[in-house]
């Protein structure tokens, strides 16, 4: 099972961390296919391991009962006596029109920042092209956007009281994650991770080119906790909501 729902080795450090300047202290966790960047007031990686481990285990076991789940590319119904991360999953593929699966690695962030929230001040967890944060104050992300001329040139900026605490990705040409549009990056901030995440994967699927930015960010509108939106293809951008987009 990864993260992602393809194929890729976990232990081939992810290129991009080593751009990554934070005041917090850094560190990377990888368990089986969940690879996780840890940006904390003080090291927690023996806590962050246990939480990943608890939540990789109860997913697992999930889809051992239920082997649709991992393949749906549809919404399934919703399981009330489903794990809690596997219950935001199914209402995010719910919201977003999309498989369950498609928010896992946002899930997994959320799952396991919200465990070192208790033990840490400040908590960013990476996983992918899908970040939760909790922050005291303003972040940069900047956006891998793969061949664009946009890509690393261009960041949000995230504060503290803007009640965002996801920033998800999904790209058509970057990586191994299923998408069937082009777009080089679709950015959903929001404040639940799971949905951000399949939000993220539903957006990027109505992009094709550039003259799908509008109609994509009307569609992710009507998203209900979608608080923001950025498309990139090629040379082009789109922005709606609570966007803060600066240059890097």
């Amino acid at each position: 099972m990864s993260d992602r729902g393809g194929h890729k080795d976990p232990h081939r450090e992810r290129g991009y961390r080593q751009l990554v300047r934070s005041h917090l202290v850094t560190d990377r966790l990888v368990v089986q296919q969940t690879d996780l960047g840890l940006y904390t007031s003080h090291p927690v990686s023996a806590e962050a391991k246990e939480a990943v481990i608890f939540q990789r285990a109860q997913l697992e076991a999930y889809i051992r009962s239920h082997p649709g789940f991992l393949q749906s590319l549809q919404p399934l119904p919703l399981d009330p006596l489903a794990p809690p991360m596997v219950r935001r999953m199914l209402q995010a593929g719910q919201s977003a029109q999309v498989g369950p699966m498609a928010a896992v690695a946002g899930a997994m962030a959320e799952a396991v920042g919200q465990a070192l929230r208790p033990i840490s001040e400040e908590v960013i967890v990476e996983n992918g092209g899908d970040i939760f944060l909790h922050i005291r104050r303003p972040v940069t992300v900047a956006i891998f956007a793969g061949a664009s001329p946009l890509s690393l040139k261009i960041g949000l900026q995230i504060n503290p009281d803007s009640g965002v605490s996801a920033v998800c990705t999904s790209s058509g040409t970057v990586g191994h994650s299923l998408s069937f549009g082009r777009a080089d990056a679709a950015c959903v901030l929001g404040s639940d991770c799971a949905l951000a995440d399949a939000a993220a994967t539903a957006v990027g699927n109505r992009v094709r080119a550039a003259a799908d930015i509008p109609t994509a960010i009307h569609w992710a509108q009507r998203i209900p906790g979608v608080l923001g939106l950025l498309i990139v293809v090629e040379e082009k951008m789109g922005a709606w909501g609570a966007v803060e987009v600066m240059p890097l």
